[in-house]
């Protein structure tokens, strides 16, 4: 590890108790959603106190309560850069590949604020509710449809402009049957970090298509700030509802990643230390 101690998790909220030099003293006191709060540091979110910079502890709308805010940091960030990336997404079709995850209902949220029309992909009836209760036109059962058929035949043949993929390697194919012209495919994740993807050169290339790769940590600062903005409007308009699966002590956390990596909860899951 870069530390011989690490406390992890990045993502949080809370209230500011002491700044540090060049911080206004004016925000002590203040709620604060955190990103990136162990990146780089030995100390992240999985405690009472944390010590972030400045610029990573973003005000929380009077609106929004602490457990919506713990929820946006990573996920929403990386939303809003497969989404936004490429220019604003009003009057776009925009398919999410893997909606029901925490990434997934983040971009659903955001599209759906931003005005988009979305279809997403799930492999389960109650990741089909996640998707629906977020907002999405269009849900997909990747296991029993035909996903591109399904999208043809929504979209007039027009296809997709946007898709934010969790999987590239698995779903390119499906990918380009989808995508429209000049579109463009934001790719977050892999299930298998090794394994390559086999790209058909000339099917991409008749589409004009651009295949992006996101990974929030390197992300321009001003993009990044742009994520941060876009966020805080949504927050405010009430537009942001995730999907909270359940809620672990601070003395319970090793319940609480059993959990995560389980893969049986749907939603975001959330330490506390009240």
């Amino acid at each position: 590890m870069a530390f011989s101690r690490i406390v992890p998790h990045q993502d949080g909220a809370g209230i500011i108790d002491e700044v540090g030099e060049g911080v206004p003293a004016s925000r002590i006191g203040e709620r604060v959603w955190l990103y990136e709060a162990q990146a780089g540091r030995p100390t992240g979110t999985a405690a009472q106190y944390t010590i972030v910079p400045a610029e990573r502890a973003v005000p929380l709308p009077d609106n929004v309560s602490f457990e919506t805010g713990a929820c946006l940091g990573i996920p929403a960030l990386t939303a809003h850069r497969c989404l936004f990336a490429d220019g604003d997404i009003r009057g776009k079709r925009i398919l999410i590949q893997g909606g029901a995850g925490a990434v997934g209902t983040a971009a659903i949220l955001l599209a759906k604020w931003a005005g988009a029309w979305v279809a997403t992909t799930v492999s389960r009836p109650e990741q089909a509710n996640v998707a629906k209760a977020a907002g999405a036109d269009l849900v997909i059962n990747r296991r029993t449809d035909d996903i591109s058929t399904v999208i043809m035949m929504a979209t007039g043949g027009g296809g997709i402009d946007r898709i934010v993929e969790v999987d590239l390697a698995a779903n390119i194919q499906t990918d380009l049957l989808c995508i429209a012209t000049n579109g463009v495919i934001s790719s977050y994740a892999a299930a298998d970090p090794k394994e390559a993807v086999a790209l058909p050169a000339l099917k991409a290339m008749l589409k004009a298509v651009l295949i992006r790769f996101v990974f929030v940590y390197s992300v321009p600062s001003d993009a990044k700030q742009a994520g941060v903005d876009a966020l805080t409007k949504c927050l405010q308009a009430g537009a942001y509802a995730p999907a909270i699966a359940a809620k672990y002590s601070l003395d319970e956390i090793a319940a609480a990643h059993e959990a995560q990596e389980s893969g049986k909860l749907i939603g975001k899951i959330l330490v506390t230390t009240d």
